[in-house]
């Protein structure tokens, strides 16, 4: 993603390319960081306070100093108008500062919006499903696991994603040793029948998505009963239909799982209706497009 703008806690917007981090930030040395990525529709960000909150939760779990929520979300937005009006991608950092230092660092990103999402979207995904070797129980019950967390100790995420597309496919999703179905590497996911729409529980540690929650209202607005628990795989296989959400991708659909047609292997009625509910969500009401 082009980076257009970019704003440092304390210091205001600078330069794009000017160095930022310090070779000893422990975000660097040691992953220790948070981070947030959300879609900005026109210049607005789309629910910019819970993503604040939830780095501050993140933060929390992973032993960093408090987040300056108010602080950083004023950064955020001079970094907005600075990369002026349009569809972006907002990114927030929180790092644990410098080694030996009580001083964190915030950053706030303005990047282009990947170009392939629509036509993706149109076109449905193909997943493959992925293990993590760990038995969904002992995952939920272990904290010190981060689950649930967004720390920049990603590897495993990008590892995932690359496997998927070196098996041709376009996305993963992570199953506990038993099967149970968790989510993406940057999704959370959901599936369908009939009427009523299924989503892997928070109980198993995965992550809280603003996106999901958004879903969580606006699914029953549209008629739809949203069931979140533990469920294995093939309760996937043999649904209607199923998507992905997150703030960037949004809803995308997919069409196939481990090589074979998920449905009737095209995107299906309640991705689309979803997708449509959550633009106008974001647009918000006429008041706030002035």
């Amino acid at each position: 993603m082009t980076l257009l703008a970019l704003a440092v806690l304390g210091r205001g917007v600078v330069a794009p390319d000017e160095p930022v981090l310090h070779a000893d930030d422990l975000a660097l040395l040691r992953g220790q960081a948070a981070f947030e990525t959300l879609r900005v529709y026109g210049g607005r960000p789309f629910r910019l306070a819970e993503h604040l909150n939830r780095l501050a939760g993140s933060a929390e779990r992973i032993g960093l100093p408090p987040v300056v929520q108010e602080e950083l979300g004023e950064i955020a937005l001079t970094a907005l108008a600075a990369a002026g009006d349009g569809d972006r991608v907002l990114r927030l950092y929180w790092t644990a500062g410098r080694e030996g230092s009580a001083r964190p660092t915030g950053l706030a990103m303005v990047s282009a919006l990947p170009a392939h999402l629509d036509g993706l979207r149109a076109r449905g995904l193909r997943l493959i499903s992925l293990q993590l070797g760990i038995d969904a129980r002992l995952r939920a019950a272990s904290p010190w696991l981060l689950g649930g967390v967004k720390s920049t100790s990603y590897a495993v995420n990008m590892a995932a994603e690359a496997e998927a597309r070196r098996r041709g496919a376009d996305d993963a999703v992570f199953l506990a040793s038993d099967e149970t179905v968790l989510e993406g590497p940057v999704t959370n996911v959901w599936w369908r029948a009939g009427s009523t729409l299924y989503t892997p529980s928070l109980e198993l540690g995965i992550l809280a998505g603003v996106t999901r929650a958004a879903l969580l209202d606006l699914a029953g607005e549209l008629g739809y009963t949203v069931v979140e628990g533990w469920f294995p795989l093939r309760q996937v296989a043999a649904a209607e239909e199923a998507f992905t959400s997150s703030s960037v991708r949004e809803i995308m659909p997919v069409v196939e799982l481990d090589g074979r047609p998920l449905g009737d292997g095209r995107p299906g009625p309640a991705a689309r209706a979803l997708q449509e509910a959550l633009r106008r969500a974001a647009a918000g009401p006429p008041a706030a497009r002035r």
